[in-house]
């Protein structure tokens, strides 16, 4: 049918003369929270399996560090590495009041997210095109004084395991599409984050969560083919960070900075630890290499780095944000301030080139070859693949077109 309306269009071009329009390629960006590279080894995905043959995989794609959930969402939409784009933690704080805000209530934290690097929402928008978002993180934020002009922030407690919910949103982003006539959404499901710090990412509760997601894979592509966007559309499924065992039961000595000798927290102004693998420290004036030499190699598992000295590949040093000292710990351990607090079964925040940190990258639609892996990647490449298939400018970014071009089809065929 499709080509018959398309024969149409070139026939009455040549009868009047008038130039036949383009159709132009819309974008579904998804993101599956937690969701690792190997989520879909130890469990049947019939959905994932269909989709990898309608179109393209990845073996895995490495996300930036910090591999928590906005500094790496938004990585997703800029394609700037974290220190670049500035949202260096779930959290916002205040180093001088010492406050902090947590996830949800840091959405709505304004200058956290707009501080000079613009989302491919607006940027599709100044370019002509009509983006909006569900759930994705900073949705809630405006950017340079411009919002995605369609937009849903999830409510406060909101269940993120509520399958049916999750039909209900895919619905309604696919009606986005058809009825306001949108070019890019993205879209976010909460899981299989929260089940893997849970129960762990070995445990059998997040296979069947993996399951849960299959099923939803399915959803979708059945949902467009009703909202009849086959033809157009292009979906992107991938996520924000991988997930690890955390040790328990005294078989490991645990990470408590409190315990260490030489450091104590009277020299610190202000500090995130408690917060899984990853830490920062603000020492008062003058107490910086008194902190920094009491940590350094105090813990066989545990990395002590002023940000300067960070590894290159990290990314998380240039930006006054990041706090002078830098902790994180191998995988399998946390770091805890005063005592123990954590007691989650999976975690993820740790290396970025971590396996366990990797996470899975699958595409579909008329932009995308059939039947295709693709070498890995990093996922600040996404971004310049999403702007090169919605035909705009990006901002400037740290991705590689290169990295994903050949997942592609021909020119001659990307029309």
């Amino acid at each position: 049918m499709w080509a018959e309306i398309l024969c149409l269009l070139w026939a009455s071009s040549f009868i009047t003369g008038a130039p036949v329009n383009k159709l132009r390629h819309k974008l579904l960006l998804i993101s599956f929270d937690g969701f690792r590279w190997d989520y879909d080894r130890d469990v049947d995905t019939p959905n994932f399996d269909k989709m990898a043959r309608d179109g393209v995989k990845a073996m895995y794609i490495t996300p930036p560090y910090l591999t928590i959930t906005s500094p790496s969402h938004f990585t997703l939409l800029t394609g700037r590495y974290v220190e670049n784009h500035g949202v260096i933690h779930n959290m916002w704080f205040n180093t001088t009041t010492s406050q902090k805000k947590p996830y949800y209530q840091t959405q709505f934290v304004n200058e956290w997210w707009d501080n000079g690097t613009l989302p491919i929402w607006i940027t599709a928008q100044r370019q002509g095109l009509k983006a909006g978002s569900l759930h994705f993180p900073g949705t809630a934020s405006s950017y340079q004084g411009e919002v995605t002009m369609v937009r849903e922030v999830e409510p406060i407690l909101y269940d993120y395991k509520n399958e049916k919910a999750w039909q209900q949103n895919t619905d309604k982003v696919m009606g986005w599409f058809r009825d306001q006539d949108l070019d890019f959404v993205s879209l976010y499901f909460g899981e299989p984050d929260g089940t893997g710090h849970l129960y762990g990412p070995d445990s059998q509760q997040r296979r069947a969560m993996v399951q849960q997601i299959d099923r939803t894979v399915g959803y979708i592509r059945t949902s467009a083919e009703k909202h009849g966007l086959t033809h157009r559309l292009n979906i992107i499924f991938t996520a924000d960070h991988g997930m690890t065992t955390v040790y328990r039961d005294g078989l490991v000595e645990e990470i408590t900075l409190s315990k260490i000798p030489g450091f104590s927290f009277k020299d610190l102004s202000f500090h995130l630890v408690d917060f899984g693998p990853s830490g920062m420290l603000l020492p008062k004036p003058g107490r910086l290499e008194k902190v920094y030499k009491a940590l350094k190699g105090s813990h066989p598992h545990l990395h002590v780095y002023k940000k300067e000295e960070l590894p290159e590949h990290l990314h998380f040093a240039r930006n006054d944000r990041i706090l002078p000292v830098v902790l994180w710990a191998d995988p399998g351990y946390v770091i805890n301030g005063y005592v123990p607090l954590q007691f989650n079964k999976g975690e993820h925040g740790f290396d970025n080139q971590e396996m366990d940190m990797k996470v899975l990258f699958r595409a579909v639609g008329p932009a995308f070859r059939e039947n295709f892996v693709v070498k890995p990647f990093e996922t600040v490449d996404i971004y310049p693949l999403m702007c090169h298939i919605l035909d705009i400018q990006p901002e400037v970014n740290d991705g590689r077109l290169s990295a994903t071009q050949k997942m592609l089809v021909t020119t001659g065929e990307f029309t």
